[in-house]
């Protein structure tokens, strides 16, 4: 009697917990459908209102007061986005959890059933139990809008994510409409240039149809290399016989005088170069030492070790790797990255605005290294001869594979953080085994890593939502991650004095103090970048946007200093070089001004074509990739 009164109490528990969840359930499927009705009927991310008052805004440019208005509408724009968002992921797997218990709950009571049959059916529940046709009717009809409401979850997420895509792509169309006049005025709104940051794509279509021209060139250009390489074979037996004598790995010393990676030594983007030239006009000729077509296109920036300049180059069907003479601008070599073991046959999907070969190269002295968009991976001697190649698996990413290489002694760090897997690795520079590789716990990522020594540690740094995460160099373990940027993270972190800074577009931007442990210092929301990488020196945060405002932040205390608006945006990362900062336009006009607590522009200099780069510097020489052409100004 006593365990039948028992298994009487825990059916009856089990049967208020089926009852609940079914409730529940059945009113997250109302919630879900609901919210699919009511973004049909009125769009959560409408910025019609926004495109409205920069119509007014180009009217009177100089109001201010409605200047900080688009300001707060867009940022109330980006928070119903991805609240929205939260808001019907979270739905879903609430909904999944209350379906999974009552499920469980059916099952427990059928245990019960079963070990005492005695057990009188008390409530309607018992009479569904006992009625197999009920069960039947009640189960299809319980699958169907079940899986009606999983779909509609999905269809609308995907749905606010494309209407949302579709907003902005709209305001692109308006503001050429409206690009004469705007051209014209002095000072732009922020609202207004954030409408003009995708103009890159349509710059980038048009400029599809030149290359099937550059295509046709090409076998011209590869004889003229042939010929090239032919009168130079005396130089290269020369500098195998030095480069037999060079050490495992370059000093630090020799990385600082060299600039051999994204952003520099170190990926930080500090310069070490003296005597670079502050004028230019490559329309003019001022200044210019030298200007060269590029073979294949390329997103990716110049790199530089000693007298040479290397890029890459990538289409559909071809993988490229250039070194160019810094004082004549001829291409010493071609090497191509073909016949790679475990290489796919069909290069992966990619966005005009990522390419083929967006990741930038990196070298040491005694290698080249490049990675292109369908996971291949190459070293090279510094003369174009092949060391090791390998495959890193296909990247699966719907824009394409962009994180450069970067360096640290004898390893070559990898952060390959894709949608079928996410992991940094670091491979041996001479052989190209793996040293040690980190699974992560992050989404896709398109920005790059950046080594940092601290005083007690050299660090890997790097972002990827949902934060700053940190490693050991020669281990590869993880040392700090902290939970803190969201979204589709493009720019890469900047660190300064014990410090790091992140930022990506419609999140925020922190600082991190690295103590022990680790803690946010501040955040900031109004300035943001998703391409742009920030840089940081003698406590002062220099951060562009592809919208064309560039703002200076004190490190310690986030206290903003200084803003700036540009007409044109920015793609291309901000590089210090003797207390001035040099960033490129998408235009191709370099930007430089003075480093400090006040804005000081000093010129900005035309190249006559677009660019997306960043650029590369030497002593006396700075070094810039257009669309086309490889340039170099000097002094």
């Amino acid at each position: 009697m006593k365990d039948e009164k028992k298994h009487k109490i825990n059916v009856k528990l089990w049967q208020n917990i089926a009852i609940i969840a079914g409730i529940f359930s059945f009113v997250m499927c109302f919630l879900i459908i609901a919210n699919y009705i009511q973004l049909n009927r009125h769009d959560p991310v409408n910025t019609e209102i926004i495109n409205s008052l920069v119509e007014r805004l180009n009217e009177n440019p100089k109001d201010e007061a409605l200047r900080q208005e688009i300001r707060e509408l867009d940022l109330l724009v980006r928070k119903a986005y991805f609240t929205n968002q939260w808001q019907i992921k979270m739905g879903g797997y609430l909904l999944l959890m209350s379906i999974a218990i009552f499920i469980i709950a059916f099952q427990v009571i059928e245990y019960f059933k079963k070990i005492n049959p005695e057990i009188p059916s008390e409530s309607t529940f018992d009479i569904l139990q006992s009625n197999l046709k009920a069960r039947k009717w009640i189960g299809i009809a319980g699958a169907v809008i079940l899986v009606s409401t999983v779909i509609i979850a999905f269809t609308t997420q995907h749905q606010l994510k494309e209407k949302f895509i579709a907003k902005v792509e709209h305001q692109n169309t308006e503001s050429t409409m409206q690009d004469d006049a705007v051209q014209a005025q002095a000072n732009v709104d922020e609202g207004q240039l954030k409408n003009e940051q995708e103009l890159v794509g349509d710059i980038q279509e048009d400029n599809a149809n030149e290359q099937a021209e550059e295509i046709e060139k090409q076998d011209q250009i590869a004889s003229n290399q042939g010929k090239i390489i032919e009168d130079s074979k005396k130089e290269v037996v020369e500098t195998k016989k030095s480069s037999a004598s060079l050490s495992a790995f370059p000093t630090l010393e020799e990385m600082k005088q060299n600039f051999p990676a994204f952003r520099g030594y170190n990926g930080n983007a500090i310069a070490f170069q003296q005597n670079i030239p502050e004028k230019w006009n490559a329309t003019t000729g001022e200044n210019l030492k030298w200007k060269t077509e590029i073979p294949l296109h390329g997103f990716n920036s110049p790199i530089i070790w000693g007298d040479k300049i290397f890029i890459t180059g990538a289409n559909a069907t071809s993988r490229e790797v250039y070194c160019f003479d810094i004082n004549t601008g001829k291409i010493l070599w071609t090497a191509k990255a073909d016949n790679i073991p475990g290489s796919p046959e069909k290069s992966p999907e990619v966005t005009h605005d990522t390419g083929h070969a967006a990741p930038t190269a990196a070298t040491d002295g005694r290698r080249v290294y490049a990675i292109f968009s369908n996971g291949d991976l190459i070293a090279l001697t510094l003369e174009g001869e092949r060391v090791w190649a390998k495959n890193l698996g296909l990247p699966e990413n719907h824009y394409g594979h962009s994180s450069s290489l970067m360096l640290h002694e004898n390893v070559l760090i990898v952060q390959y953080d894709q949608r079928n897997a996410q992991k940094i690795m670091a491979l041996n520079t001479k052989t190209g085994d793996e040293i040690w590789k980190t699974t992560r716990k992050v989404k896709i990522s398109w920005a790059s890593p950046i080594v940092v020594n601290t005083g007690k540690r050299t660090e890997i740094i790097l972002a990827a939502d949902p934060g700053v995460q940190s490693y050991d160099v020669k281990s590869g373990n993880e040392l700090w991650n902290i939970k803190c940027v969201y979204g589709e993270v493009g720019p890469s972190v900047a660190y300064d004095n014990g410090i790091v800074f992140a930022s990506n577009e419609y999140a925020n931007l922190v600082a991190i103090k690295i103590d022990n442990p680790p803690a946010i210092l501040w955040e900031s929301y109004d300035y943001l970048s998703d391409v742009p990488s920030p840089v940081a020196k003698d406590g002062l945060l220099y951060l562009p946007t592809s919208y064309g405002v560039i703002v200076c932040y004190e490190g310690e205390s986030g206290n903003l200093l200084w803003e700036h608006e540009f007409e044109n945006g920015f793609y291309g990362s901000a590089v210090l070089a003797e207390e001035k900062i040099y960033i490129i336009d998408k235009k191709g006009n370099t930007k430089i001004f003075k480093t400090g607590k006040e804005f000081s522009l000093i010129a900005s200099n035309p190249l006559g074509e677009d660019t997306f780069t960043t650029p590369a510097f030497a002593n006396g020489k700075i070094i810039i990739r257009g669309d086309n052409n490889l340039y170099c100004f000097g002094k």
